[in-house]
C-alpha cells in the first residue's frame, strides 16, 4: 500500500496512542518519544500492512510491543505518596531525591477543546489519574500490558495474546494476576466527581488566590484531608493545615504566576517564579484532582522541562501572561492541544 496517506490515516490516532504510553510508561516524555516510534515504524511498514486488522489496531500493537522493550531498561516511575508516610506538620523538612524516577504529567484537551467529546474527557481523566497510573507502575509490565489493552483500551484478550504473541490462556493469566494485584492495592477512588464546569470555577478561584498570595483563600478551596506533593521531593503532606502551614513558611516568599492548563483530565496551572533578573520564568507544573468541588490532592511537579510539552513559554512576559485572576479558556484550550528548588 502507498505510504503518501498514512500521516493522515494515523493523525486521528495519535492522542488515545499518547494516553496509551503514558499509562504504560508513567513518563509524557518517555511516551511522546514512543508514539513518535510507533508512527516511524508504521510509516515505514505501511506497504506491507494488509488490512486484515483495523489501523487503529495495528498501530495498539506497534506501541504496546514499544513500551514492553523500553520498560526493559527503565525504572517503575513513583510519587512521593508511594514512598513513604505522609507529614502532618508543614515545617517537616523537605527532602530532595532526584535519583528516583518520578511519574510525571499528561497534558490533556480542556473542556472547551475544539471537536472533543465530553465522553472522550471523562474516559481520558478516568485512566489517567496521577493515582491510578501510579498503580499501573506496580505492575509488572506484560501484567500491565494486557490490563491497559483489555480493562481501559477495550480490546478482547484474543487480540492482547497475539500483541504480545502469547497464548490466550496465558494473557488470560496474566490479566487475571493484574486484576487481583489491583483489587489487593487499589488506587483512590474521586468520592464525587464534579462536572467539567465545577473544575473549570476550581481553578478559576485556585488561580486567583495562588495569584495574590492568599493563603486563606486557597486553604478554602481545599479538602481536610487533601493531600499535597511535591516530586522530587520525597516529603509529602496531608490535611489542610499541614498544607497551608507549608504554603505559609515557604511557597510565597517570591512573586509567582500562573497559566491554567489541563492536566491528566484536571485542571492544572503552569506555575512561574521570579528569578534574580525580575523576570519570571518556568517553575512547576501543579495539577489539582478535585472532589465534591473541593480539592482534594496537589501535585506540584517540579520540572520546568514539563512547559514545552503543554506548549506554554519558558519566560512569562506581558505579552502571554494570563491576567491576575482571570482564567482565558483560550489557553487551556490552545495550548493544550499543541504539540507536544523548592515549591
Amino acid at each position: 500500500m502507498p505510504t503518501d496517506d498514512f500521516d493522515a490515516l494515523a493523525a486521528p490516532y495519535r492522542q488515545e496512542l499518547l494516553a496509551h504510553c503514558y499509562r504504560m510508561l508513567g513518563s509524557v516524555h518517555d511516551a511522546e518519544d514512543l508514539v513518535q516510534e510507533t508512527l516511524l515504524r508504521g510509516w515505514r511498514g505501511y506497504d506491507r500492512f494488509d488490512g486484515r486488522s483495523s489501523l487503529r489496531t495495528w498501530l495498539y500493537r506497534i506501541a504496546t510491543n514499544a513500551c514492553l522493550s523500553a520498560l526493559a531498561s527503565t525504572h517503575r516511575r513513583v510519587l512521593p505518596s508511594g514512598l513513604g508516610t505522609a507529614a502532618e506538620d508543614g515545617g517537616t523538612d523537605l527532602v530532595h531525591v532526584d535519583e528516583v524516577a518520578w511519574l510525571t504529567p499528561l497534558p490533556t484537551p480542556g473542556r472547551t477543546a475544539p471537536a472533543q467529546d465530553p465522553s472522550d474527557v471523562t474516559v481520558l481523566r478516568a485512566s489517567t489519574r496521577l493515582a491510578l497510573v501510579a498503580a499501573f507502575q506496580r505492575l509488572p509490565a506484560r501484567q500491565r500490558a494486557v490490563l491497559l489493552l483489555v480493562d481501559v483500551v477495550g480490546f478482547r484478550i484474543a487480540e492482547a495474546a497475539e500483541f504480545l504473541g502469547t497464548s490466550v490462556n496465558a494473557c488470560r493469566s496474566l490479566l487475571q494476576r493484574a486484576r487481583a494485584a489491583l483489587a489487593a492495592d487499589p488506587p483512590a477512588e474521586d468520592e464525587v466527581r464534579p462536572g467539567p464546569e465545577v473544575d473549570e470555577e476550581v481553578l478559576r478561584r485556585y488561580l486567583e488566590a495562588f495569584e495574590a498570595a492568599d493563603t486563606r483563600r486557597l486553604a478554602e478551596l481545599l479538602r481536610g484531608d487533601v493531600t499535597y506533593e511535591m516530586p522530587p521531593i520525597a516529603t509529602w503532606f496531608r490535611g489542610r493545615d499541614a498544607v497551608r502551614d507549608h504554603w505559609t513558611r515557604r511557597v510565597f516568599s517570591k512573586p509567582r504566576r500562573a497559566l491554567p492548563l489541563w492536566a491528566n483530565g484536571c485542571p492544572a496551572m503552569a506555575v512561574y517564579m521570579e528569578d534574580t533578573h525580575g523576570e519570571m520564568r518556568a517553575h512547576a507544573v501543579e495539577v489539582l484532582e478535585t472532589e465534591g468541588g473541593l480539592v482534594s490532592r496537589v501535585v506540584v511537579f517540579l520540572h520546568p522541562e514539563l512547559f514545552a510539552h503543554f506548549g506554554v513559554p519558558d519566560v512569562l512576559t506581558g505579552a502571554t501572561a494570563c491576567p491576575p485572576g482571570v482564567l482565558r479558556g483560550r489557553w487551556s484550550t490552545e495550548h493544550n492541544n499543541r504539540p507536544g528548588q523548592t515549591r
